[in-house]
């Protein structure tokens, strides 16, 4: 069991949506100090957080907010973008740019405080993938939250010896500013992030919000038809 009350946590993209929600989740459950990270951090609202500048696929700027937070010991990599570039129509350089928010950013993230982690005695990481890791229907965000999916997987298994626990956290659509035009049911960010530390409290290896996540992960076993029906028939 992963324990919150007492813990140093970090929380990439904790100014808004589902990152400023586990800020608050966080505190309520007795976090010592959560560190929330955002490009600028003027934008961290949140009184009791510690507002530290993060841009996830910069190594330097990496490096600098491990350097100001060494006794992180819950690493959560919250942050993402969605630019769902199309393989074949759009600009290269759009699908690059996807791959790294979402697949490198927490990839440095996760080099540069697992030693911090390993030193303060062990700890958790969580990475926030989606549904969308399972089914492509969003071209280079897809793809991008895929590999994550795939990276955490291969992080659970490295990081298991050095006392480390690792959670995947699987969602559907939030009621953040990003889905904001998306007419459809959509998560609370409270209870994302409910789930989330629920999820890390019980060391589980993932975490699916919602009936479409689970329904999502269940269709993986069948033929392809079932997550795409056009391929059906």
């Amino acid at each position: 069991m992963t324990a919150i009350s007492g813990a140093t946590v970090l929380v990439t993209g904790g100014s808004r949506g589902i990152g400023k929600a586990l800020v608050e989740e966080l505190y309520a459950r007795g976090a010592k100090k959560v560190y929330a990270t955002a490009r600028d951090a003027s934008t961290v609202r949140n009184s009791d957080a510690v507002p530290l500048a993060l841009e996830v696929t910069d190594p330097a700027s990496v490096a600098a907010a491990a350097a100001q937070a060494q006794d992180v010991t819950i690493l959560i990599n919250n942050a993402g973008r969605a630019v769902n570039a199309s393989f074949l129509d759009s600009p290269v350089e759009d699908v690059r740019t996807e791959f790294e928010t979402n697949f490198y950013g927490p990839l440095l993230t996760a080099r540069a405080f697992v030693p911090i982690i390993e030193r303060n005695g062990g700890g958790h990481l969580l990475n926030v993938h989606s549904v969308l890791s399972w089914v492509a229907l969003a071209g280079s965000y897809s793809a991008s939250k895929a590999a994550v999916w795939s990276q955490t997987n291969s992080l659970r298994l490295d990081l298991l010896p050095r006392g480390i626990q690792v959670t995947g956290l699987h969602v559907g659509y939030v009621d953040t500013d990003l889905v904001a035009h998306v007419d459809a049911p959509k998560t609370a960010p409270a209870e994302v992030a409910r789930q989330a530390l629920d999820g890390i409290e019980a060391n589980a290896a993932e975490v699916l919000v919602d009936e479409v996540s689970r329904q999502v992960k269940r269709g993986l076993s069948g033929d392809l038809g079932a997550l795409y029906p056009q391929l059906a028939g």
